[in-house]
């Protein structure tokens, strides 16, 4: 009897010691809002995508806008963009937008990096300060709210027309 008993004790803390399960290797984060998939046109096959907009609450915020401009410069954007007027890279302040001028779409721009220069920043910096810096490159060309500090200096502003104003809503 004290066998069997021993038997199934052994056996009932066998089966109620639970090993963690750890993964090897981790896949990548997919984007929740296209599942992945960065889009850089409109044209694409079978039935239209949904349109996505997203908030940038950055954008309203003082405080993130100059933290978007320190980053700016901090991870050497300057170097291609200047301070926005285009160098190596194109210029930021002007109403011609090569990947689109959405929040999403300067942020996917970021992420994934663009061919002929523009390198892939996703994974060295971190999602909150990739939409700081989105909301300090929309300042330049006065996409963000009036509401929010400028990041920009008074000097270098630029006005856009009323029928991009009205293309960005």
């Amino acid at each position: 009897m004290t066998p069997l008993i021993l038997t199934l004790c052994l056996l009932a803390s066998l089966a109620s010691c639970r090993r963690e399960q750890r993964q090897l290797r981790h896949s990548p984060q997919a984007s929740t809002r296209t599942g992945g998939i960065v889009r850089d046109a409109e044209l694409q096959p079978g039935q239209p995508w949904p349109e996505v907009t997203v908030r940038n609450v950055s954008e309203e915020r003082a405080w993130d806008l100059n933290e978007g401009q320190r980053l700016y410069r901090a991870y050497n954007c300057n170097g291609c963009h200047a301070n926005g007027g285009g160098g190596m890279g194109p210029a930021l302040m002007d109403e011609s937008w090569i990947y689109g001028s959405h929040p999403e779409n300067i942020h996917d721009v970021i992420v994934e990096g663009r061919p002929n220069g523009m390198p892939s920043f996703g994974g060295k910096i971190p999602d909150y300060q990739i939409w700081e810096i989105t909301a300090y490159v929309r300042s330049m060309s006065g996409l963000v709210p009036k509401l929010a500090a400028t990041g920009r200096t008074d000097h270098m502003q630029t006005k856009i027309s009323e029928q991009s104003k009205k293309e960005e809503k």
